[in-house]
């Protein structure tokens, strides 16, 4: 999983269904953090759900039992809906607007939404606190009516697999045109990359095909995460950096896209 709001949301998407049991969603969140704490990320979410205002507040021993607290409240309404978003500046799809949520969203990389599209709502973001915590604060926020992608599981698997070779090929662009490049070999890389993702377990309840998604998007990533890593292959001007960010690029937008179909699939049990 490539993130704590993409475990969040799929596994309390599973719990919910009650395909899966609070203890399942403790022992998926504890892989990223032993310590996860809550608070309020504006005072009127402090106030609305009795939780500290604070950067860090946090309340010790009880943080995850809150987060599902707060996620079962919000998703009692009819037609409430868990969303994960994986926002980075020039591409924010799903976010609402104008919003502290979607600001401190975009700082951190990602965040989930849950409520009824096209109402209030709640957010949450994961921030960390140091090495052993992660704290997740609480939004009031607006839901968008709509998640900012329409493509199907069936496209999305397709563009997966097209993004797996297109990697590879980046890759193998950036790492033999590269001085010295001869004297690496970035498969270990890309081996340890992928072990790192997959320390964080699924749902039984996950849909096939949503699971194939997760892992390609994960394969792609470690080879774009080993493309800009790689020694070899690091830019020497400006030019260079120019010419692999638009290499890498469309490749990362493609894995966002991936990961928000999937786990939006993942969350409705969707086949």
């Amino acid at each position: 999983m490539c993130s704590p709001s993409a475990t969040l949301t799929v596994w309390a998407g599973s719990w919910l269904a009650g395909r899966s049991a609070p203890d399942d969603i403790l022992e998926a969140l504890y892989a990223w953090a032993p310590r996860h704490t809550i608070a309020a990320g504006d005072p009127i979410t402090g106030g609305r759900d009795d939780l500290p205002w604070s950067s860090r507040g946090n309340l010790s021993g009880t943080g995850v039992m809150a987060l599902l607290k707060v996620i079962r409240e919000a998703m009692a309404q009819p037609g409430a809906q868990l969303r994960l978003v994986l926002p980075v500046p020039g591409d924010v799809r799903g976010l609402p607007t104008g919003t502290a949520f979607a600001a401190d969203a975009i700082e951190a990389g990602e965040g989930m939404l849950f409520g009824v599209p096209g109402s209030d709502g709640t957010g949450l973001i994961p921030q960390w606190v140091d090495d052993d915590t992660l704290q997740w604060s609480v939004y009031s926020t607006p839901i968008p009516a709509t998640l900012g992608s329409d493509m199907s599981l069936g496209e999305t698997e397709y563009t997966m697999r097209e993004a797996v070779r297109d990697a590879a090929d980046a890759l193998m662009r950036l790492h033999t045109t590269a001085v010295g490049a001869a004297d690496t070999d970035p498969r270990e890389l890309i081996e340890a990359e992928l072990a790192d993702y997959s320390r964080h377990d699924y749902p039984d309840s996950i849909p096939l095909r949503a699971r194939r998604i997760l892992d390609s998007a994960d394969h792609v990533a470690a080879i774009l995460t080993v493309a800009q890593r790689e020694p070899a292959s690091s830019p020497t001007s400006a030019t260079a950096i120019g010419a692999q960010e638009d290499l890498l690029r469309p490749l990362w937008d493609a894995i966002r896209a991936a990961r928000l179909v999937a786990v939006h699939a993942a969350a409705r049990g969707n086949s």
